[in-house]
């Protein structure tokens, strides 16, 4: 009698997985491809139709990088520009979101709807102002030009406000009776229930800054202040392009980013589903 609903449960289990399986295979291939053509010969690169495994494992083409750019530069101009970024915005979104989520202040809803209206805006618009403000106060060729924009953004403190009010007021209550204030309250008992969050944050900005290319291009020139995603770029030739190369700083660069989602991606998971579930 139970025959029919199992075989149907079975067969959507399948279909899902079967899905999920397509999804990641689709996704993956193109870091599977970039890693290959990192150990490809310049022939076997470029080749058509492509050539799909090497002949011989061009593990040279790695240190060439180094011998084409300051890749270590980049690094570390990439690694302290994200970091900057990423405890700005865990430290300023933070405190807005608690605002707009637990404070109750004339105007709150028409300010916080204002500050989601800046999503709305292609990033692009704001490249000339940003450019023309970062040259007024002298920041051109510096690390501070490309920190400075990335403190906060709109999203975080989205993302983060509806993180706040997921928490029940029976805490807050709760300290206020023991005499806390708002800061402490912030400090000491939301922060750390929004821990969840608080890391998707995290690797969300990690990923935007160390991806961003746009604006490192723009506000920048000097080699020693470049960074990896527009270092890279540079290896890309007028009349001839070494894709070998480009592909093996690709590797190295998105390398780290990898780690780190694998290592937190039980928390990032848990804090983009808890974000919303109250509204």
């Amino acid at each position: 009698m139970n025959t029919k609903p199992v075989n149907q449960k079975s067969l959507q289990i399948g279909g899902i997985h079967f899905i999920l399986i397509l999804g990641a295979i689709i996704m993956v291939t193109p870091f599977i491809w970039m890693f290959l053509t990192s150990v490809k010969t310049l022939g076997e690169s470029t080749a058509i139709p492509p050539v799909l495994f090497p002949k011989a494992f061009q593990w040279s083409n790695y240190a060439k990088v180094f011998v084409n750019l300051p890749f270590f530069t980049f690094y570390w101009n990439t690694l302290i520009t994200t970091l900057v970024k990423v405890i700005g915005q865990l430290i300023i979104c933070s405190l807005a979101a608690y605002a707009f989520a637990r404070i109750a202040f004339p105007g709150r809803h028409f300010f916080f709807i204002l500050m989601l209206s800046v999503l709305m805006v292609p990033g692009q618009v704001f490249l000339i102002p940003q450019y023309m403000i970062m040259k007024d106060l002298g920041w051109l060729n510096s690390l501070t030009a490309l920190i400075v924009p990335g403190l906060f953004s709109a999203f975080g403190t989205f993302l983060l406000r509806q993180f706040f009010m997921t928490l029940p007021n029976e805490l807050e209550e709760a300290a206020k009776l023991d005499g806390c204030n708002q800061f402490r309250i912030y400090w000491q008992i939301m922060m750390p229930l929004a821990k969840s969050g608080m890391i998707a944050l995290a690797i969300f900005t990690m990923l935007w800054s160390w991806n961003d290319l746009m604006w490192p291009l723009i506000v920048n020139s000097s080699p020693d202040k470049m960074v990896l995603s527009a270092g890279i770029a540079f290896l890309e030739g007028e009349h001839k392009t070494n894709y070998t190369i480009i592909m093996a700083g690709s590797m190295m660069a998105i390398l780290p980013m990898i780690v780190i989602f694998f290592v937190f991606q039980r928390s990032f998971i848990q804090g983009i589903a808890f974000t919303g579930s109250k509204s």
